[in-house]
């Protein structure tokens, strides 16, 4: 699922097998009834379990991070700080892709030259190595956004070059 950020191509088995561990995994998870989405704190754990099973053994940190666009006048941004940020820094989630904020109406940073267009705040694009892997635009409400920050990093996860 995640490999070190400078083995795109060395040790490609490991990849490939790690990925391959990973999607045999996902398609057991989804085909078995009344497990826990991945909203609740318990498809969150498990989500997180899985993740380290395929993680620690590897060393090096991840490139990817979730980068906030929001704005100081923004109601949504609030609710996200008050719901879900004051949280985020001690998640899993976090640890996979940590929590970058830029103003929206600031000039953007080179590194995120690739990112799209930012219209509306807060909107949350998953990052890796320079390019955007995916977006959530809006905040949902703090169970919609773990469900579809898990999609996310799932997504990373499947992505080439990891």
């Amino acid at each position: 699922m995640f490999s070190n950020p400078g083995r795109e191509s060395a040790g490609g088995a490991r990849g490939a097998m790690t990925r391959a561990v990973m999607l045999s995994l996902g398609s057991l998870v989804r085909r078995r009834k009344g497990l826990p989405s991945l909203a609740s704190p318990l498809g969150r754990l498990a989500l997180a379990a899985l993740t380290a099973a395929v993680w620690i053994p590897s060393s090096g940190a991840r490139a990817a991070e979730l980068v906030m666009f929001e704005s100081p006048y923004c109601e949504w941004c609030e609710a996200w700080d008050q719901d879900v940020g004051v949280v985020y820094h001690k998640t899993e989630e976090d640890r996979l892709a940590p929590l970058r904020r830029i103003e929206q109406q600031a000039p953007r940073p080179e590194d995120l030259g690739a990112v799209g267009a930012i219209v509306y705040t807060p909107t949350f694009v998953l990052v890796d190595r320079g390019r955007e892997v995916g977006r959530i635009t809006g905040y949902p409400g703090e169970d919609h956004f773990w469900g579809l920050l898990g999609v996310l990093l799932r997504q990373l996860a499947t992505s080439p070059g990891t």
